[in-house]
């Protein structure tokens, strides 16, 4: 059995972006372990009231979270403890319990203790720029790296790390055709993709996508119900969310490229 690990900033992130690698692994007799930096407290709610959920919002998103994580067939589920960081210029930033404020060494040695023990074959996690900007996705990236690399120095490295991808091109046509509407419900939204010539994974979920958009469903205090993602049709959701891509960082691809699946080339265990 091979090991998929990924590394997540906040409860509902594993559903959005990496869902469906999640289950088709699962599917395939893998391994799925996922790890998660904070619980999201810092987070705008939908569906409760407000003011008597703040308080307590770590708890309702960790049930949540296990929720998701029952649909997407994960085997281990490991919260590194920090805050939520919120986004830059907030005063959740500036905490020093937030993920953002962490020292390096301190977070990656958390991980890294869970590396040890899962000795993954694959890794996931995000690029540099965190997809969108978020302090706790950009953070996730740098603690990701440090921990492999202490893992390095002692000796065992994964046979691929990659990062979650949007390819520009993609995301161009896709902003193109969003409804003015909904561009201006996220005004904030600065995703410019990867470059298409760094993406050598695309993986084909079709067959997951209605339990993907179920595990995110799971969040229900991250659900606006008057979004445009939770309100889209399921067909368009599917043309959307149906392949998955992925840039890999660490290690050689399994095949051509794009390779088809992250564990292609991973020799079984």
């Amino acid at each position: 059995m091979s090991t998929l690990l990924l590394v997540h900033a906040h409860p509902d992130d594993e559903a959005i972006s990496t869902g469906g690698v999640m289950m088709k692994a699962k599917a395939e007799g893998h391994r799925v372990v996922l790890v998660t930096a904070t619980l999201g407290e810092a987070g705008e709610i939908h569906n409760m009231d407000a003011e008597s959920a703040r308080p307590r919002l770590g708890e309702v998103r960790a049930e949540e979270l296990r929720r998701a994580t029952e649909i997407l067939g994960v085997d281990r589920s490991e919260i590194l403890g920090f805050r939520d960081s919120g986004m830059v210029g907030t005063a959740e930033n500036q905490d020093p319990r937030s993920f953002h404020q962490a020292p390096l060494d301190e977070a990656a040695g958390r991980l890294a203790a869970i590396l040890r023990e899962e000795r993954p074959d694959v890794v996931v996690t995000y690029d540099s720029d965190g997809t969108y900007g978020h302090p706790d996705h950009i953070k996730a990236h740098h603690v990701t790296n440090a921990a492999l690399d202490l893992l390095q120095r002692e000796g065992w490295a994964p046979s691929k790390l990659y990062y979650a991808a949007i390819p520009r091109s993609l995301m161009e046509a896709f902003m193109s055709q969003m409804p003015e509407e909904a561009r201006s419900q996220n005004p904030d939204m600065r995703i410019i993709g990867t470059p298409d010539e760094r993406v050598t994974t695309r993986v084909d979920v079709h067959d997951y996508v209605d339990r993907k958009r179920k595990a995110f469903s799971a969040h229900v205090s991250q659900n606006d119900p008057n979004s445009w993602f939770t309100t889209m049709a399921d067909q368009i959701y599917e043309l959307a969310f149906g392949t998955e891509y992925y840039a890999l960082e660490r290690g050689k691809p399994g095949s051509e490229l794009p390779e088809a699946d992250l564990f292609v080339g991973v020799a079984p265990n």
